[in-house]
Order: C-alpha cells, then structure tokens, then sequence
C-alpha cells in the first residue's frame, strides 16, 4: 500500500504542493476554508509526516531518546526498568511522542549516541537513568544544549532537573524495621558500587547503622544480576558471623538470595529475613513471599516523561522529588532467630 504525500493531497484538493504544506504545518499563505479541506482530505487519505524531513526542516522530531549502559538481556529480566519504559510510553503516547531505545556497551559510545541524535536531530529529548557521580553525560548533554532530564539524584545530575526518590529515608525504614525484630548481623547486597543512588543508599546504611550499634553491618557491592546476588548471599551465608538478614538493592537479586538461603538448608524467616527493593509481582509468588520496598514505578516514569516534554516544550523545569519507596511486610521477614540475637 504506497504512503500518500503531499504531491497527492495537492492532487486531490487541486492546489499546488506549497499551499498544503503552508495548510499542514499551521502556517499563513492559505485561506481558512482552503485550509480546513486541505486537513480533511490528509485526514481522510491517511496521510501522517515524514518525522525524518519535518526535523530536518527544523521542526519536531516527535521522539524522546533513552540510552541504557547495560546487557540487552537486562530488559528481559529487570522488573524496574520494564515498568519504568511502560510509565513512559503511557504519558508519551498520550502526546504522540515515541521512545527510540539504544542499548550501549559504554559511557563513551553513550555519549557519541547522543551527538548523532543531535546532529540528525532523531530526537527531541532525552533521558538519563544510572546516572553516576561525576557522570561525563552531564557535561556533554549541557554542551549539545539538548533538552535532558536525569532519573536519579540531584547529586548528580548537576544543573539539568532531575526525577527522584529519597533511596536514603526508605533504606533507614527497612533497617529500622529489622532492628526492631532484633536483628543485629544485617547486611546489605548492593548494586553497582559507582552509580549514584547506590551511593545514597550506601550511605544511609552506614549511618543508620552506627547509630542503632549494628556493628557487624556489611555491603557487598554486585551487578545488580541474579548471578551476582546468589554469589554475594553464599558468600555471606558461608561466614562465621553469618547474617540474620539480608537486604537486596532489587527483588533479582533477593529471589536470587532466597533461593542459595533455601538451598543451604536455611528457612526464611525462621534463620534467615530477606528484603527486596522494587515489589515487582514476582516478590508475591515466591515462598515465602518477599518483605520489599515498594513504589509505583510507572508512575516515575510517567511523571519523567512529563517534566521532559515540557523542558522540550521550552518551559522551565525544576528537579522533582517523586514518592519515596515504602516497606511492605510479608512472609520473609520475621523475628531474629533467638540464638543469633543473644550471640
């Protein structure tokens, strides 16, 4: 089926290629009424614009750009950033905007993505997630003077405006929590070490655990996978000063966890407490189903797309602080097991 042009609409309502043009794109040099039948027969012949030409004429390209530093397999089993493009897309469609997503191996390549976007003007916007300290990012989005909004912490997105959440006051809920149950030898299975809300993150649990007297608190930093959490859990399952709980900078990696814990012989909550970060559904069919932090991770990504488009849009845009992830208990957490809080 041939796409129809504007040489085609120009045919059919009888007036030359310019005056559809000037009727298309809101612009004087036709008359109202010639206008309005001008519209209806692209309407009617189902004629959309090439977004290609319309931004290299200087108009909008209609896109936003997300650029991820990480496996391309990590979409398939990553519930946060599958509910994130979903909040996404929900608010960009409603604009008629599409999301283009390139996969990268590196910050570099990342970077050169983002002068190619600008140079041939394929998107209109862009998005950061995993944004680190001191990100170079930053510097190059500020140079291309592409409209950006970071999805992380204002410590880190330096003058672009930024969506995010407290990580530190949710950490602070969940350790209080296990304290409460008298849990001593709590310890933390983190993400990347440089991103920049792992840091927040690392920092609210070194404080928090000072000031409770946790003294055998531990991090271990991972890769955010499935692998790399089972690894750090064996690990830390196999001490002599084992953990009584164990919290997990997302639920891959805490399902992960539960499963060496079961493995070992161990039964959560009775020996072992696990808490994930991200309650995707998954956190519910486990058993038993996992203690996690909980937010509406769609709805970040809908209110993202709404402070992007309008800094696309020209307006001036402040950095948003989005709900704060919140403790939901279930049956992975419990009591701390009598001998080990008396140890």
């Amino acid at each position: 089926m041939k796409r129809p042009t504007i040489a085609d609409i120009a045919r059919e309502a009888g007036v030359s290629k310019g005056a559809v043009s000037y009727a298309l794109n809101g612009q004087p040099g036709v008359g109202e009424s010639t206008r309005a039948r001008i519209v209806a027969i692209a309407d009617a012949m189902g004629y959309r614009p090439n977004t290609a030409a319309r931004a290299l004429a200087g108009g909008a390209a209609k896109v936003v750009g997300l650029t991820l530093h990480r496996p391309p397999k990590t979409l398939g089993v990553e519930p946060f950033f599958m509910e994130l493009i979903s909040g996404l897309e929900a608010e960009l469609s409603t604009h008629s905007y599409g999301l283009l997503l390139q996969m990268v191996p590196n910050h570099v390549e990342e970077i050169a993505v983002y002068r190619r976007w600008w140079s041939d003007r394929s998107v209109d916007g862009v998005l950061l997630c995993d944004v680190r300290t001191d990100d170079r990012r930053i510097e190059a989005l500020r140079e291309l003077r592409l409209p950006a909004v970071v999805v992380g912490p204002p410590t880190a997105s330096g003058d672009l405006a930024c969506i995010w959440s407290d990580d530190g006051v949710s950490l602070v809920e969940a350790v209080e929590y296990l304290a409460a149950l008298g849990h001593r030898r709590i310890a933390r299975v983190a993400g990347l070490s440089d991103l920049a809300h792992t840091a927040v993150r690392s920092e609210a649990f070194a404080e928090v655990s000072e000031r409770l007297g946790l003294t055998d608190a531990v991090t271990v930093a991972t890769d955010y996978t499935g692998e790399g959490g089972a690894r750090a859990t064996r690990r830390l399952l196999s001490s002599p000063t084992r953990p009584t709980a164990l919290l997990y900078d997302n639920d891959i990696m805490a399902i992960a966890g539960l499963s060496v814990a079961q493995q070992m012989g161990l039964s959560v909550p009775a020996d072992l407490s696990i808490i994930a970060w991200d309650d995707s559904p998954i956190c519910r069919l486990v058993h038993p189903p996992l203690t996690a932090l909980s937010r509406d991770i769609a709805a970040y990504g809908t209110h993202a797309a709404r402070l992007l488009l309008a800094a696309i849009e020209g307006e001036p845009v402040r950095s948003v602080q989005d709900e704060l992830a919140h403790l939901n208990p279930r049956g992975s957490t419990g009591p701390a097991p009598r001998t080990r809080a008396t140890a």
